[in-house]
């Protein structure tokens, strides 16, 4: 996994725009995000996704890519002021803070654009099929949208200061976090040459890894430190938000996350040890502290 980290940032370093170029603030306040750490999480998972099906990985580096930009000018956008208002991210201070919010939110739609732009470059640059890249796209494109990413953070924000349902709730992580999760693991499984039933498994295991990862990400919040985690704590409980632990307890929310794992096990059943990766994912998942 840290190899393939590695191999992940060496990939955004020649994907992003070098930061002299004009715009310089633009570009520096890009790379400032995008190129600051972090676990790295949805692109081993397109990395994975491809391995499972016996694909190779250089396939997946436009992807790997986009994901990550989308994924940076998600966190630019959400630290705002007119959102979470965080002044800390993967233990440095948010975009904002730095450059100043109209740049952070111009940093975040150049971010959202490029990563459209090398996903269209995969047929040049990796060989990719047109085909293929086509559904590659439609599938990002989905997953960050209104009916993906960012629709779940609409309706994240509407329910501040309210009690929600389970369904709503779930819907909400589905969408804000989920839903980008399974872009990663639905592209990079096309990438990796996925038949039908591998897809469908995959998306199986995407749902459940989703859900896993936010439950958990929900406990962190409440029982974490900033330290560990390189961003501010408490932060549901500061903005009125419903999570999993205020709705069931930190005790069932642990055993649901569990149940998602189990669940993520039991889609890669049929998988051979190339899914090796995804399984350790998933487990990884539900055992980290930050």
């Amino acid at each position: 996994m840290k190899k393939l980290v590695l191999e992940v940032e060496a990939i955004l370093e020649q994907a992003l725009p070098p930061a002299r170029a004009v715009p310089e603030i633009l570009h520096e306040s890009m790379r400032y995000s995008t190129l600051g750490g972090g676990k790295r999480l949805r692109a081993l998972l397109a990395m994975a996704a491809c391995a499972a099906v016996g694909g190779d990985l250089r396939n997946t580096s436009g992807l790997v890519a986009a994901i990550e930009m989308i994924h940076a000018y998600s966190l630019i956008h959400d630290d705002l002021p007119c959102m979470d208002d965080d002044d800390l991210r993967r233990g440095k201070l948010t975009n904002h803070i730095v450059y100043g919010e109209a740049v952070a939110v111009l940093a975040g739609d150049a971010l959202l654009t490029e990563a459209f732009a090398e996903l269209a470059r995969m047929p040049e640059k990796y060989g990719v099929s047109h085909e293929i890249t086509v559904a590659v796209i439609l599938e990002v494109a989905e997953g960050a949208g209104s009916q993906g990413m960012v629709g779940g953070q609409v309706v994240d924000i509407s329910g501040q200061y309210r009690e929600l349902d389970e369904h709503t709730l779930r819907y909400i992580h589905d969408h804000k976090t989920g839903a980008l999760f399974k872009a990663a693991l639905r592209g990079g499984a096309l990438l990796g040459g996925a038949n039908e039933e591998q897809l469908s498994q995959i998306t199986r295991f995407a749902e459940n890894f989703g859900l896993a990862f936010q439950i958990t990400d929900d406990i962190l919040d409440e029982t974490g430190q900033a330290e560990q985690l390189g961003k501010a704590v408490r932060t549901d409980q500061r903005l009125g938000k419903q999570t999993y632990p205020r709705l069931y307890g930190l005790d069932k929310s642990r055993e649901m996350a569990e149940r998602c794992v189990k669940e993520c096990h039991e889609a890669l059943r049929s998988f051979s040890d190339q899914a090796g990766l995804l399984r350790e994912l998933a487990t990884f998942i539900i055992q980290r502290d930050h």
